[in-house]
């Protein structure tokens, strides 16, 4: 999930695999094995040159909360996700605040655990994949309300790549 994230981030723009696992600090061979689980599943093209945009959205709305569960876990510090974070952060007024935890973040808040350990330091070094990726999270672990709002903001990012 964290690759096809990254993928759209990038939105119509060419990758390469080492590219993205520079960039996520995943092993080669991670994003190899993703990637290649990602053409089984009608994700990405069998070229493994482009992002079924269509497929991804069907996936976030239908599945990710299912495949990736996850509760809001005790106080911990670290870096802002699902409704805390941007864009959502702006849309929605919630006295819980939602962390992936991270030692160099600098807010307290429930833990949610992250899809990939290393996905808050790559989310630091790209605000359009940090967003997904907390839109991601308020699917994982939002209302309905909250999970309504980030499938529409994801949709439109994945129409405008």
């Amino acid at each position: 999930m964290v690759v096809l994230l990254k993928i759209a981030s990038k939105r119509d723009k060419n990758w390469l695999m080492k590219d993205l696992a520079n960039e996520l600090e995943i092993s080669g061979s991670e994003i190899s094995e993703s990637i290649n689980r990602s053409v089984m599943a009608g994700l990405i093209s069998k070229d493994k040159k482009s992002l079924n945009k269509l497929a991804l959205l069907d996936f976030l709305q239908s599945g990710l909360q299912y495949v990736f569960p996850q509760q809001p876990g005790p106080l911990t510090r670290g870096l802002e996700t699902a409704h805390s974070a941007p864009p959502l952060k702006n849309q929605i007024s919630s006295n819980e605040i939602y962390v992936w935890p991270f030692a160099k973040g600098n807010i307290r808040g429930q833990a949610i655990e992250p899809l990939h350990p290393n996905l808050p330091k790559a989310c630091l070094r790209d605000s359009g994949f940090y967003e997904l990726a907390a839109l991601a999270d308020s699917i994982r672990v939002g209302k309905v309300r909250e999970k309504q709002l980030a499938l529409e903001m994801i949709q439109k990012r994945l129409k405008n790549a």
